[in-house]
């Protein structure tokens, strides 16, 4: 009520993303904090996850507060279902990731009448691939194209495929730092077990796929035959070329999907950056308003940490808005 006495805000798009916040503690009293796939980089905390919905200008609208261990995609449901009671039924486009797309919210999605605008998982990209060779790409800005293609599943669905020059020379950048110490790794890993220093086919067994866990953006592409144990013990390993040149040829390359009609690619683009938004709201939590590590241990205290934050963003992001309207 107050963002929309206070500004002009259309409601019409709902930003929605995730992150972790871990605690110092064991928080053992906290059936909540748990581990989890860490966005803080810290896989040895519990921690919790924080689930934020903002509109398209960055406002915060709601949040919710899930277990540590808690999975992206079944967070949604709870989410639209508090975004309803607190401000209606009314027709809005979620925008959100491909780590909370999956089939199941789309499907429930569309069940309600919704509208969506979300990434998509890369394994889809495969499917359009040739398209990235053809020409017929409109220019957004400067680096970066859209095109829309074929549907690659059958649905009816809208499906933008984007590259950006920017992303594709970061992509590349990390591709070739995995790629050497993979290559590294096997290296020493197979004159190991050649000077008969390692001899245990599942001590190799083990080793091998700490390495493949350790490099995963690039072990794909490659190949590896253990043969014998013991004294006889065998390793060698070679590289997939055609793997490997697929994840050359999709680097800086992303797929977006959407059940929106009457909207170009271009202004179907900038609408999903404005996902970037939710994502900037967290490093605002996080970096200012010190959301993180929470010192707290019991839930409640958990949660009123958050709340508190929650509050503070919130008069962060007016004050914000209040100055810029005033031109300061």
């Amino acid at each position: 009520s107050r963002i929309g006495t206070l500004f002009e805000e259309p409601f019409d798009i709902l930003l929605y993303d995730l992150t972790s916040t871990y605690f110092e503690g064991l928080g053992a009293s906290n059936p909540q904090a748990r581990r989890g796939y860490s966005r803080d980089h810290r896989p040895d905390c519990v921690q919790v996850v924080i689930g934020l919905v903002v509109t398209r200008s960055g406002l915060p609208l709601g949040y919710e507060v899930f277990a540590g261990n808690q999975a992206e995609s079944p967070t949604l449901e709870d989410m639209m279902a508090k975004m309803e009671t607190l401000y209606g039924k009314a027709s809005r486009i979620w925008v959100f990731d491909r780590g909370v797309a999956s089939e199941r919210n789309l499907e429930a999605l569309r069940k309600a009448g919704g509208l969506f605008l979300v990434g998509t998982p890369r394994t889809l990209l495969r499917k359009v691939e040739t398209e990235l060779l053809e020409e017929n790409w409109t220019k957004v800005r400067e680096g970066i194209e859209v095109k829309r293609v074929a549907s690659p599943d059958g649905s009816e669905d809208t499906f933008i495929l984007c590259r950006s020059s920017d992303r594709r020379k970061k992509e590349a950048a990390i591709h070739d730092r995995f790629k050497q110490r993979m290559d590294e790794r096997l290296a020493r890993l197979e004159a190991t077990v050649k000077s008969g220093r390692l001899c245990s086919r599942d001590v190799l067994q083990q080793r091998l796929g700490r390495i493949k866990l350790e490099h995963s953006r690039v072990a794909r592409a490659y190949r590896f035959r253990v043969e014998g144990d013991g004294k006889a013990l065998n390793f060698s390993w070679t590289k997939d070329e055609a793997k490997a040149q697929y994840m050359r040829h999709i680097e800086g390359a992303y797929l977006l999907r959407t059940n929106l009609a009457g909207h170009e690619e271009p202004e179907l683009w900038k609408m999903y950056m404005q996902l970037n938004d939710a994502e900037a709201a967290f490093r605002t939590l996080k970096q200012d308003l010190s959301i993180r590590p929470v010192h707290h241990q019991s839930e409640d205290r958990v949660k009123a940490h958050v709340l508190v934050c929650f509050l503070a963003y919130a008069m962060y992001r007016t004050l914000d808005r209040l100055a810029k309207m005033k031109a300061l």
